[in-house]
């Protein structure tokens, strides 16, 4: 019900316990990011110069964005605790119901023709990937999440040369797209594995602090490295079209150069030459460029994203009511995404590529403007609870 005291009760209640701000206001950050990857006009990063640091929403809103989602999963399943045995069957079915009304909602957005690259059906599709992991204490999280982000962008890279490039459906989804789902579930586990560590308490803020700066430093250093020596290659890259297009620039896609195909197997020999195994393998560890997939890129990024979020929960209590209309862009994150990639197609056209920092500061303001009167006067946003009761029918909970 609508009152004239809604505003004031928000201002006073809305992001207080058991509610954490600081992540709601780093999902906000994650969402206009994300905007800014597709719309914005940036240029090429530079440490000197600031005007270039709107280059850093590319590639590092999309991985915040993943982090936060580990950490929900584990703020939703238990929080610090485990989840008891019994409530496993119940837990996995809400996560699978509200896994499949985001990947249909993520369809229902790519069937618009947007350039836009959507992640919602990944998104989805990462909510029942986690199943298995959901009694996996921290520790076994962040190992699982360090064996991906080790060895999963190698492996890939390595198969897809040894298998002279792959190609289907399925394995442009899953593997070799814009989000190789290696990299994505790495990122999930370790956001799962930091909502299991009392992500609330100012202890953990801090340490994840100094981690995320520490990632950073290993991440962009070994890119570092690579690029020096040579062997990154022209992959990934941070122009809006790597983040419109459906293909991405994965590490995967283009490493091993072009040739033909072999006409059986007495011409693999030859084939499997040209696409220089070891050289993709090398690509995929050392690849930091936006979307590229590579280790580099999920450490430093990684890092990235843990000191955003780092922030957001260290300076979500002295900035409190600064940072409330954040605080509501981020507490629906699906209705937000899917109403500024509504935008771009209205205004760009079915299929139509435009960028333009006017409208991304446009689509910014209106964001930040709509999402808090919503908040005040209606609470949760529209697809966040087609999304609740999509899970609470899934798993025969009956909603509150």
């Amino acid at each position: 019900m609508i009152t004239a005291l809604a505003p004031v009760r928000w201002f006073h209640e809305f992001g207080r316990p058991p509610r954490i701000l600081g992540l709601d206001i780093a999902r906000g950050l994650a969402i206009l990011g994300m905007a800014g990857a597709h719309i914005g006009e940036t240029e090429p990063f530079q440490w000197l110069d600031p005007a270039t640091w709107t280059d850093l929403v590319h590639g590092r809103s999309s991985i915040l964005f993943a982090v936060l989602a580990g950490i929900s999963i584990a703020l939703m399943t238990g929080r610090s605790a485990l989840p008891e045995r019994e409530r496993i069957p119940s837990i996995r079915l809400n996560l699978i119901g509200r896994g499949a009304v985001i990947f249909v909602i993520g369809l229902a957005l790519e069937m618009l023709n947007t350039p836009i690259a959507v992640i919602l059906t990944l998104y989805g599709l990462l909510y029942v990937a986690v199943i298995p992991f959901l009694r996996w204490r921290p520790w076994q999280l962040l190992a699982g999440a360090g064996v991906l982000a080790l060895l999963g962008p190698a492996l890939l890279a390595f198969l897809n040369a040894v298998m002279l490039n792959p190609y289907g459906s399925g394995i442009g989804f899953v593997l070799y797209g814009t989000y190789p789902i290696t990299v994505w579930m790495a990122l999930v586990l370790a956001g799962m594995a930091l909502g299991r560590l009392n992500i609330g308490r100012l202890r953990t803020a801090v340490a994840a602090l100094g981690i995320g700066v520490a990632l950073m430093v290993v991440g962009y250093g070994l890119g570092g490295i690579g690029q020096a020596a040579g062997i990154t290659g022209a992959v990934g890259g941070s122009s809006s079209a790597a983040e419109l297009s459906s293909s991405g620039g994965s590490i995967i896609d283009g490493g091993s150069g072009s040739w033909a195909p072999p006409a059986g197997w007495e011409d693999y020999p030859q084939a499997l030459a040209a696409s220089d195994p070891l050289r993709a393998v090398l690509t995929a560890v050392f690849a930091v460029d936006p979307h590229s997939g590579g280790t580099a890129e999920i450490l430093g990024s990684g890092g990235f994203a843990l000191t955003i979020i780092a922030l957001c929960l260290l300076l979500s209590r002295p900035l409190r009511w600064a940072l409330l209309p954040l605080g509501a862009l981020g507490s629906m994150p699906l209705t937000a995404y899917s109403a500024h990639v509504l935008s771009v197609m209205v205004v760009g056209g079915p299929g139509g590529f435009f960028s333009s920092n006017a409208f991304w500061a446009a689509t910014a303001i209106g964001l930040l403007v709509i999402t808090t009167l919503w908040s005040m006067f209606f609470g949760r946003g529209p697809l966040e609870r087609l999304v609740g009761r999509g899970a609470a029918a899934m798993a025969a909970v009956p909603r509150r």
